[in-house]
């Protein structure tokens, strides 16, 4: 075995050395430009993740959704904990609630925006999940926990993953929206609906996760 890989070591080297660069033939053709034109939106990041791999994306969703149901299951056995460690004095708690808002607010622009400047639907989630962490640190956890229940945030979660993957196979089937006007904010056909669902996901599943750890670790 060892002189097949010195074998097939020594051709991919000859390979290397004979073949032309496929790279070389594409030097005036920006890779970049051609994602923003294909996709319709200024972000190529945005533009590579919901359109070019978002057959990748799409199990990147699931993914995320798996490992909210594995720390379900790995603490279903636990006991919750009666004492929670959380911010008390104000200094903090109002230092907490303010990194909140404004990460909130940052979690909204970069959902509806992420497609046109910066960010996007995970970087959004982050940002979202991260509020609802600041907020979770300084509040009581009966509170956080009861307005989970309320607004059946565990349904959404599982309703924005699932109108996720239709839109995606239905996009990669080849059906689109009009891209609409490179720049503007409806623009990129199916890109910003994915990106604030992908956002409400996250952002949900993290605050599952948070109402978890404190519940049986009782901290974050």
């Amino acid at each position: 075995m060892k002189w097949v890989y010195l074998v097939a070591g020594i051709a991919l080297y000859v390979k290397m050395l004979v073949m032309p660069n496929p790279m070389a033939e594409m030097v005036d053709l920006s890779i970049v430009e051609s994602v923003v034109l294909d996709s319709g939106v200024p972000n190529a990041v945005s533009g590579i993740i919901f359109r070019n791999r978002l057959y990748d994306t799409i199990f990147e969703v699931v993914v995320f959704t798996l490992a909210v149901m594995g720390v379900r299951f790995l603490m279903s056995n636990d006991e919750p904990l009666n004492v929670i460690y959380q911010f008390n004095d104000q200094p903090s708690i109002v230092l907490a609630q303010l990194g909140a808002t404004i990460a909130a607010l940052v979690s909204i622009e970069l959902a509806i925006r992420g497609h046109l400047s910066p960010g996007g639907g995970f970087a959004a989630g982050v940002a979202g999940g991260t509020a609802i962490g600041l907020i979770a640190i300084t509040s009581p956890s009966e509170w956080m926990q009861k307005i989970y229940q309320r607004w059946h945030a565990s349904t959404w979660e599982k309703i924005s993953v699932l109108i996720f993957i239709v839109l995606a196979v239905i996009t990669l089937v080849g059906l689109e929206l009009p891209l609409g006007q490179t720049g503007t904010l409806l623009s990129g056909g199916i890109i910003p609906i994915l990106n604030i669902l992908v956002a409400i996901k996250v952002a949900l599943g993290s605050w599952a996760v948070i109402l978890i750890f404190i519940r049986y670790r009782g901290l974050l």
